[in-house]
């Protein structure tokens, strides 16, 4: 298996909220796996169809949260994630992106949009590599 992902970049949560809601140039998708939209909803004692919405052809994600009308996430409130110890791989990996273009080839891309890339200390591949097994763990899970 080959992971690759962006050599040089640092990175630093600037806790603005951008990426957790849509700007005027991008609607933002946040998918969730089953299991993740079931343990939030376990936690915040709300039905999923209160928060997320069913999708098709995005597997293994198989619910998009919804947003206020806004465009925000519904769980940001003053630029603060309530759910943030559950929150869905998609969020993890902001402002990286997991593609998989082939069975054994695994590859992060980054978003230049995020203020906190290039800010805070420099990323190695095992942050990658973390990111990769949170992802694996999830998906079997």
């Amino acid at each position: 298996m080959t992971l690759d992902y962006p050599r040089g970049i640092r990175f630093k949560c600037m806790k603005c909220g951008l990426c957790c809601g849509d700007t005027p140039v991008k609607t933002r998708h946040i998918l969730m796996l089953k299991s993740e939209a079931e343990q939030i909803s376990c936690a915040t004692t709300k039905s999923i169809c209160e928060f997320a919405v069913e999708i098709e052809d995005k597997e293994p994600y198989v619910y998009e949260m919804t947003k206020t009308k806004e465009g925000k996430c519904v769980f940001l409130k003053d630029n603060q994630c309530t759910i943030y110890a559950l929150r869905p791989l998609v969020c993890r990996f902001y402002p990286f992106e997991l593609k998989t273009p082939s069975p054994r080839k695994h590859k992060f891309t980054s978003t230049c949009e995020c203020l906190g890339v290039g800010k805070g200390h420099m990323l190695r591949e095992m942050y990658y590599r973390k990111l990769f097994r949170l992802a694996e763990g999830r998906v079997k899970g």
